[in-house]
């Protein structure tokens, strides 16, 4: 079940980072990465999550422990875990790709300029973002707006 779970996921996410990427950003396709794509990964991270809590699915061994290194190890010790946290990982890094785009769009920036600021983001969120917060700084200053 996991790893069906996780392939599917992962195919999710990928066709919609594709999609953000490299085709233009219609309204309707943003609705789609946004309602589609996060929506659906963060519903299914929501109903595993919940399923595994309430004893409906599998979960391994360990319980719910984020108070130490060993508690959240233990957690990403079965399967369950490692799926639960990659969707949530995957729902999460779309989002932040998704208002990357969409601030990027809105600030004239370049899609050459971006598409590296966004893989950098599909492969590690938070290298991405923090790319991204650096870049618009400028721009967003000499535009008036700090959001």
């Amino acid at each position: 079940m996991w790893d069906t779970v996780f392939g599917i996921a992962n195919g999710l996410a990928l066709v919609m980072w594709l999609a953000l990427i490299l085709l233009p950003r219609w309204p309707a396709l943003l609705s789609a990465i946004l309602y589609l794509g996060v929506g659906l990964l963060c519903a299914a991270y929501a109903l595993l999550l919940i399923g595994v809590l309430s004893g409906l699915f599998p979960a391994g061994e360990g319980g719910m422990d984020f108070g130490s290194i060993e508690g959240v190890r233990a957690i990403f010790a079965s399967d369950a875990g490692v799926t639960i946290g990659w969707i949530h990982y995957l729902a999460f890094d779309l989002f932040v790709g998704l208002w990357i785009a969409r601030d990027a769009d809105a600030k004239g920036f370049s899609r050459f300029v971006q598409a590296p600021v966004l893989l950098a983001t599909f492969l590690a969120g938070p290298l991405g973002l923090v790319v991204w917060l650096l870049l618009r700084e400028k721009r967003a200053r000499a535009l008036g707006r700090w959001q």
